[in-house]
């Protein structure tokens, strides 16, 4: 992997910094350019392998780039200072299945053995976009992607199965042609579109109600454009129903210290 300029090391560091201190509780779209940013799950080991497994069936929604040492909450892989109790703006905690309570740091909750998963997540293509002219639209508007559950399924693993969860960007078509190029190059980020155009066709009814995140303008002639979301895994795990599990909030990620394009197909 390519060395990480001191720069945006330092910028990754505060980031995470400002985390741990709860003065950064919000999306990480935009922040730390050039960062790899990634989707997380914390499991018991007894889901473990069956979770790594999901994930090895659905490379496109649930790309692995970093899995933790059972009841290790550090990973060097992704990070030397990288503390998976306190590195992500929000975390949601389930219980059999049920989202409870959402917390800015699980200490307390840790377990000798539990395991820590790092999916690639979508926000770390963006700033491909961005450098080709193609600034996503929650970008430009400070908020939170689009997400919206799908009537695409996922190929189950032991107790974890359900349908695909997708982050919406638009554009208008030739721009969203360029999108699909550049974001073909990003496998560990979700790769291409699954889908663009009429969303009815992949369940979605209402552009202005997603189920995670907040709705973007689509302005005249432009289409929207869906990419695989590393937010899938939270409807495997309601169904599953692992006596605890935690995850990011959506939209509120890990920074790690790896480039984004350290994982991209130049």
């Amino acid at each position: 992997m390519a060395h990480i300029p001191n720069t945006l090391l330092q910028q990754t560091a505060a980031l995470r910094q400002a985390i741990r201190n709860k003065e950064h509780t919000g999306p990480t779209s935009g922040l730390a350019t050039g960062a790899m940013q990634g989707n997380v799950v914390i499991l018991p080991a007894e889901y473990a392998n069956e979770f790594l497994m999901f994930c090895q069936n659905n490379p496109v929604p649930c790309p692995l780039i970093g899995v933790s040492a059972v009841g290790d909450f550090r990973m060097p892989m992704l990070g030397e200072d990288i503390d998976m109790r306190h590195d992500i703006p929000e975390y949601y905690v389930y219980r059999n299945g049920e989202m409870v309570e959402s917390r800015s740091d699980i200490e307390d909750l840790w377990q000798e053995d539990m395991v820590a998963f790092v999916l690639g997540c979508s926000f770390s293509f963006e700033n491909a976009l961005s450098q080709a002219g193609l600034t996503p639209r929650n970008i430009e508007q400070d908020v939170n992607v689009s997400m919206f559950e799908t009537n695409i399924p996922t190929k189950p693993a032991g107790r974890f199965h359900g349908n695909t969860v997708v982050t919406m960007r638009p554009y208008v078509p030739k721009d969203a042609i360029r999108a699909i190029q550049i974001t073909t190059r990003f496998p560990k980020a979700h790769g291409a579109p699954l889908h663009f155009g009429d969303p009815a066709t992949i369940g979605i009814k209402d552009l202005n109600k997603p189920e995670f995140g907040d709705p973007v303008t689509i302005k005249d002639g432009e289409v929207p454009v869906f990419w695989a979301c590393g937010v899938t895994p939270q409807l495997a795990i309601r169904n599953a129903k692992p006596p605890i599990c935690i995850t990011h909030a959506p939209g509120k990620m890990l920074v790690t210290d790896i480039l984004d394009t350290d994982l991209a197909i130049m």
